[in-house]
């Protein structure tokens, strides 16, 4: 069972890192602050959620 669990918590990071990474590259076409947001993952895509109009409430 624990071979599952860190299979699934390296997708988890693996899927974070690429949807902030799409989203930094969409707004600031810049590699290093994609490089930047994708080391920072999931913290930038809640970020990005909760600051934008539209993003986590609709």
């Amino acid at each position: 069972m624990r071979e599952k669990a860190s299979g699934a918590a390296r997708a988890g990071i693996g899927l974070g890192s690429a949807i902030a990474v799409a989203i930094s590259w969409s707004l600031n076409k810049s590699v290093l602050w994609a490089v930047i947001h994708g080391v920072l993952s999931w913290l930038y895509v809640l970020y990005y959620m909760f600051t934008r109009p539209g993003g986590f409430f609709g």
